[in-house]
């Protein structure tokens, strides 16, 4: 095959970047880009003996880049977003093909914070500090001590973004690391590692390696000489790699699926609220924090729904690349079909589709809300992970929050109200990672990121990433001794 494929005038690597130059394997895996289902190209398919060699060339790299001083290493992560913003549009057009998502979004938004990342991450180090305390006159001091190589396996639905989430912190810490994009979007970690490479990380700092969780990412979680696993993704693969990091007790970070609510209460604004509900089908609903169950306060929820319906009704879907598309497609006809499931099933337990429920050309899905939905049901109960929401009332704070934090989950939750008092009361018993009130998807990386319950372990952003990708140690120095030996 061709070591490299062109996409919308790009030129991607297919293959692997394991210590420091490109490496084939002897299969592929078949890229398609889910706007019209064309095949973008084949892909380098990695296994156990890639999983080794990445591993190893990151356990090599691993004495220098630890040793090198946090100015310089901060240095390093500020040319690399020097890089993501020289190549902006490259990035994001090749990303929106990959994947389906807004080529507007990718350009105004998610490529920017691409580059925000590695820069918040970077100055964050340089300031990344405890005092030292006092305990019966011995000193008490606490420092960042970079962990080993990281396993980084990240998911489809904003690839470049969230692996940077997760690369940045882990460089900035000292650590190496083996990233291990999505199978179904793998392209712009190809490019990360170009401009990586071009701003200067050593060989071995990053690798990035591609192929199915079954063949590769078994063999980099179960590794020993792994140090940290951080993974986005689903429930059930995160079991999947809790059981393999389980034997060498490798400590994990797990941000999981969601099936976060949306209280609408009688006092809110309800075109704010409005607004709100209707953002939750950005990026075709392939959000993890996405508010898909709407609860509404009964006196205002026929209002609610008719200005939702006339709202959401003038969403245009369409091809992504198209500056006036507000819903593109789905990542994947598998997901295509598992969402389409879904719906069939809620339907025909009794479920009623207020807009939408039904499959477009291609991997499109329309917009859809469905109504008269049992709390116990699979499609108020399970995440979807598509355009779907659902729409429950309720009478009063109890009932609301009886509703909210009845699933498995706890990743996010969004609050409409306007009372300032209910607000408090409410958000104080609410099971979730993040809390929104009147607004949504507002993330500073200063503050922790994660999910409660069957939605993640751990949390990172700000000092609780470097918590994470550190070992901290605490050194106690005695006050006196120091001249015994020298006179």
């Amino acid at each position: 095959m061709s070591d490299n494929i062109m996409v919308a005038g790009v030129s991607v690597d297919t293959r692997h970047w394991i210590g420091g130059r490109r490496v084939a394997s002897a299969s592929t895996l078949t890229d398609y880009s889910p706007i019209d289902g064309r095949a973008l190209g084949e892909i380098a398919r990695g296994g156990p003996a890639e999983a080794e060699a990445a591993v190893a060339a990151a356990r090599d790299a691993f004495p220098g880049w630890a040793a090198t001083s946090r100015a310089e290493r901060a240095r390093i992560l500020h040319a690399i977003a020097d890089g993501v913003e020289k190549r902006i549009e490259e990035l994001a057009i090749v990303e929106t093909t990959d994947n389906g998502a807004l080529l507007r979004s990718h350009r105004r938004g998610v490529m920017p914070r691409v580059a925000h990342n590695f820069r918040f991450f970077a100055d964050w180090l340089l300031r990344l500090d405890h005092e030292d305390f006092e305990t019966r006159g011995h000193t008490n001091h606490v420092s960042w001590d970079p962990a080993g190589p990281c396993v980084l396996i990240t998911p489809w639905n904003a690839p470049l973004m969230l692996a940077t989430w997760k690369v940045a912190p882990a460089l900035a810490a000292g650590d190496t690391v083996v990233l291990k994009p999505a199978e179904w979007s793998p392209l712009t970690a190809s490019l990360l590692a170009d401009i990586a490479a071009e701003a200067g990380l050593p060989a071995g700092v990053l690798n990035v390696v591609q192929g199915y969780g079954s063949e590769i990412g078994d063999a980099l979680t179960s590794h020993p000489d792994v140090r940290r696993i951080s993974f986005t993704g689903s429930v059930p693969t995160a079991k999947r790699i809790a059981g393999s990091a389980a034997a060498n007790l490798t400590p994990l970070s797990l941000e999981l699926g969601g099936k976060s609510p949306l209280l609408v209460f009688a006092d809110a604004d309800l075109d704010l609220a409005v607004d709100l509900a209707v953002e939750q089908y950005d990026n075709a609903g392939q959000v993890c924090l996405a508010a898909t169950r709407l609860l509404v306060e009964e006196p205002v929820a026929e209002e609610f729904t008719r200005r939702f319906v006339e709202k959401a009704t003038a969403l245009r879907q369409g091809d992504p690349r198209d500056e006036d598309t507000d819903i593109g497609p789905t990542i994947h006809p598998s997901q295509l079909e598992k969402i389409d499931g879904f719906v069939r099933r809620a339907v025909a337990a009794g479920a009623r589709a207020v807009i939408g429920g039904l499959r477009g050309d291609g991997q499109y899905y329309a917009p859809t809300l469905l109504t008269d939905v049992e709390q116990d049901s699979e499609i108020v109960q399970e995440e979807v992970f598509g355009p779907v929401l659902t729409l429950q009332t309720f009478t009063g704070e109890d009932e609301a929050v009886r509703l909210a934090n009845d699933t498995r989950f706890g990743l996010a939750a969004t609050v409409a109200t306007g009372d300032r008092e209910r607000a408090e009361r409410v958000t104080a018993r609410l099971v979730a990672g993040t809390v929104w009130v009147n607004c949504f998807f507002v993330r500073d990386l200063q503050a922790p990121f994660g999910g409660s319950r069957q939605s993640g372990v751990g949390r990172e952003g700000g000092t609780w990433s470097f918590d994470f990708y550190c070992d901290l140690k605490n050194t106690v120095t005695a006050p006196k001794g120091w001249d015994r030996n020298h006179g």
